[in-house]
């Protein structure tokens, strides 16, 4: 979210969590974490406000997180699982640990976050490279591995990466998320485009 006006149209078109690019290496629409924080703030009751941050340990993950004031945290970058023994001490804060999905060895890191996050996100950056990719990438990936992850862990998955209405049904029954996370395919000029978004929502319902 850049605004509080695309909040109010996500809202109004049924999201659950709006979230809020900290920093970020590359990607769609990073934002200060001083504006991050004045947009969580009019975050309605019963929606998540989530921070997308790239830190990679507890302490910096965690100032993030108190300065924003939000009540979740979404880890964008394949960080050490044992950062997690530090995050799990504060009992208000929900972690969802996002894993970019590239190869089969994505099953297995996907297993080692589940037994310490709250939940998984799926996406399709690349962190490996010179400058990272880590969301926002407008690609979908291989949904096979995806699925196969939804069943080999116990926590919610939720799926990201080229998400919009057109695939949104196909999305759902191969893979069978807990929830579906979107961004660039649901702008036009960097804004949040109510009328796509609320196709995709419409696909959704129709799955």
């Amino acid at each position: 979210m850049a605004s509080v006006e695309d909040m109010r149209i996500a809202v109004r078109c049924g999201a659950d969590a709006l979230g809020f690019v900290g920093p970020m290496p590359s990607g769609v629409g990073p934002l200060p974490i001083e504006r991050v924080a004045e947009l969580a703030a009019h975050t309605p009751p019963g929606v998540a406000s989530v921070l997308l941050t790239s830190r990679r340990t507890a302490a910096e993950i965690l100032e993030e997180a108190r300065a924003t004031g939000v009540n979740t945290v979404q880890i964008v970058d394949h960080i050490d699982p044992r950062e997690y023994a530090g995050l799990r001490r504060i009992r208000a804060l929900r972690f969802l640990q996002v894993v970019h999905v590239e190869d089969r060895a994505s099953v297995a890191l996907a297993k080692q976050y589940a037994a310490v996050a709250h939940g998984l996100l799926l996406d399709s950056g690349r962190p490996s490279l010179a400058v990272p990719e880590l969301g926002g990438t407008g690609r979908t990936h291989d949904w096979g591995l995806s699925a196969d992850i939804v069943r080999a862990v116990d926590v919610p998955v939720f799926l990201a990466g080229g998400l919009d209405a057109s695939n949104a049904a196909e999305a759902i029954h191969t893979v069978k998320p807990y929830g579906l996370d979107l961004c660039s395919r649901i702008r036009t000029e960097g804004r949040l485009d109510e009328a796509k978004l609320t196709a995709f929502v419409r696909a959704m319902a129709a799955a």
